[in-house]
C-alpha cells in the first residue's frame, strides 16, 4: 500500500449475531472518537469496515465477494476506500485474507478491536497490519469510548467466548474461553446507556448464562444477580438477555423470571435436535427430556413466556428417526420464535470429518419441514395473543403516516397507528390492544391513556 489520506468517513457492515452488532457499534464510536464521522446513507465511505461471522459455511467466499465489490466500485468512483476485515473470520483466516487480498489495510479479531483506530492511521501510512491477539481478560472494554446516544433498545456484552466446544462450532477458537465482565463495570456501562436513550437493555454472551461475578457487597453473583441490579436503574423499562446454554441455567435464573418486573417474558434456549444421540454426537451435554423439564420450570414461574430455540437439521449421521425426534420436540414445546439451520462443516471442527455426512438435498427436505412446522407454531402464538393488552416500546417510524413500529413484551414486531400530533415518539413506551396476528407481526390498536 501507498500512502492515502486519512479517512474522513466510515461505515460497519455487521455480519452475523447480536454480539456482532454491539462490536460494530462499539467499533464506530472508536471511530467517531478519532473524528471519522459515519458516512451519509447512500454516499461512499472512506473506509469501510466487514465486521465478519464465521458461522455458517461460504462466509469466507463472502469476505472476498465483499472485498471485490468495494475494489470494483472504487475503481469507478475513483475513491479507493480503506478496507478493514473485522470480526470472526478475521480471527480464523486473518493471514490468508491479507494474502489473498492487497487491498485490505487491515484485518482485526473480535478481542482486539479497540486498537482500530491505531491501525487505521498505520493503513494511512501505507502500514498493512494484523492483530487477532485474544487477551484473557477485558483490556477492549477498558479502551472504549463511553456511549453518547443510543437507540431505546440497546446491546450490552457481558461475557464472551465459549467452553462448551459443541462438534459443530469454531466460536471456542474465534473467540475464546468464555470470560465474564466485572459486575461493576457492567452496571455503571448499563446507567450509560440508560443516560443515552436506552429503555430496554439486552444482555450479549456467546453462553450469557455463565457469566459470574462478584458484585457490589463483594458476593459472588450470577446472572440473575446482574439482572436484579441492573433492573434497579432508574428509567430502564425492560431487560432481556441471550444467548442461552441449557447446562448453565440456575435456579435463580428460572426465579428472576417470575420476580423481576423489568424481564421479560421471553427466552431463547439453543437445543440443536431432539435426538439425544445426535446430542452426544454434538457434545451438547444435555438431554431432550432434560431441556423440556427447562421449559416447564420457566413456564411454572412466568407462564406467559415466549420461548425461543435454535436448530440443526442434517448434522453428521442424522437419520430420519432422528430427524422426527427433532419434530416431535418442536410439537411439545410450541415455539414462538426460532432459528433453523442445514448443517455447515466449519473447518478445524471435530464434525466436519464425522462419518455420515448428509446429503445437501436431504438436509434442504427435512429444513424445509422443520421451518414449516416452526413457522405454524410461531403463527398460532401470534394469533393467541390477540386481544391481549400490552406495552410497546416504540423503535421507530412506520412506512405509512402516523405508523409507528415496535415490540411487545414478548419480542413480536407490532405496529400500530397514532395521529399527529399526540402521536408518539420513539422510545416511548405506548399502550396497546393486539388486534390483528401475521406470521410476523401484529397489528395493534393504541389504547388512550
Amino acid at each position: 500500500m501507498t500512502d492515502i489520506a486519512p479517512p474522513k468517513t466510515y461505515r460497519v457492515k455487521s455480519f452475523g449475531c447480536q454480539m456482532n452488532v454491539y462490536d460494530g457499534e462499539r467499533m464506530g464510536e472508536l471511530l467517531e472518537a478519532q473524528g471519522i464521522a459515519l458516512a451519509p446513507e447512500g454516499e461512499e465511505a472512506d473506509l469501510v469496515v466487514l465486521n465478519t461471522c464465521h458461522i455458517r459455511e461460504k462466509a469466507t467466499e463472502k469476505v472476498y465477494s465483499d472485498i471485490g465489490r468495494l475494489v470494483k466500485a472504487g475503481r469507478q468512483s475513483g475513491r479507493q476506500p480503506m478496507i478493514a476485515v473485522a470480526g470472526c473470520v478475521a480471527q480464523a483466516e486473518g493471514e490468508e485474507i491479507m494474502a489473498r487480498s492487497p487491498a485490505v489495510g487491515m484485518v482485526v479479531g473480535p478481542q482486539a478491536f479497540h486498537r482500530l483506530p491505531d491501525m487505521v492511521a498505520r493503513a494511512a501510512r501505507g502500514e498493512r497490519s494484523t492483530d487477532t491477539d485474544m487477551p484473557e481478560n477485558n483490556a477492549k472494554f477498558a479502551a472504549l469510548p463511553a456511549r453518547r446516544k443510543v437507540n431505546p433498545t440497546a446491546f450490552l456484552t457481558v461475557q464472551e467466548g465459549c467452553d462448551k466446544f459443541c462438534t459443530y462450532c469454531v466460536v471456542p477458537y474465534t473467540r475464546g474461553a468464555e470470560i465474564s465482565r466485572p459486575f461493576n463495570d457492567l452496571v455503571a456501562e448499563a446507567q450509560r446507556l440508560v443516560d443515552a436513550g436506552a429503555r430496554e437493555i439486552t444482555l450479549l454472551g456467546q453462553n450469557v448464562n455463565a457469566w459470574s461475578g462478584t458484585n457490589a457487597a463483594g458476593h459472588a453473583a450470577g446472572l440473575d444477580g446482574l439482572i436484579r441490579a441492573i433492573a434497579r436503574l432508574p428509567d430502564l423499562q425492560r431487560i432481556r438477555y441471550t444467548t442461552s446454554h441449557p447446562n448453565d441455567i440456575t435456579d435463580a435464573l428460572i426465579a428472576a423470571h417470575g420476580e423481576v418486573d423489568q424481564l421479560m417474558p421471553y427466552l431463547h434456549l439453543p437445543v440443536q435436535s431432539g435426538s439425544d444421540r445426535v446430542l452426544k454426537a454434538m457434545n451438547r451435554s444435555h438431554t431432550a427430556e432434560g431441556y423440556l423439564r427447562l421449559l416447564e420450570r420457566f413456564r411454572a414461574v412466568r407462564p406467559d413466556i415466549a420461548l425461543s430455540g435454535d436448530f440443526i437439521v442434517g448434522f453428521p449421521g442424522e437419520t430420519e428417526a432422528e430427524f422426527a425426534e427433532t419434530l416431535a420436540l418442536v410439537d411439545a414445546v410450541g415455539y414462538a420464535a426460532a432459528f433453523s439451520f442445514k448443517y455447515s462443516p466449519r473447518p478445524g471442527t471435530p464434525a466436519a470429518s464425522m462419518d455420515g455426512q448428509v446429503p445437501r438435498e436431504v438436509m434442504e427436505e427435512r429444513l424445509a419441514r422443520l421451518q414449516s412446522a416452526l413457522n405454524r407454531d410461531q403463527l398460532a402464538f401470534n394469533q393467541a395473543s390477540v386481544g391481549r393488552t400490552c406495552d410497546v416500546l416504540v423503535e421507530r417510524r412506520g412506512k405509512l403516516p402516523g405508523q409507528w413500529l415496535g415490540k411487545s413484551p414478548w419480542l413480536q414486531s407490532v405496529f400500530f397507528e397514532a395521529d399527529e400530533p399526540q402521536g408518539a415518539a420513539i422510545g416511548d413506551m405506548v399502550r396497546v390492544e393486539l388486534a390483528e396476528a401475521g406470521p410476523n407481526s401484529l397489528r395493534a390498536v393504541r389504547i388512550a391513556a
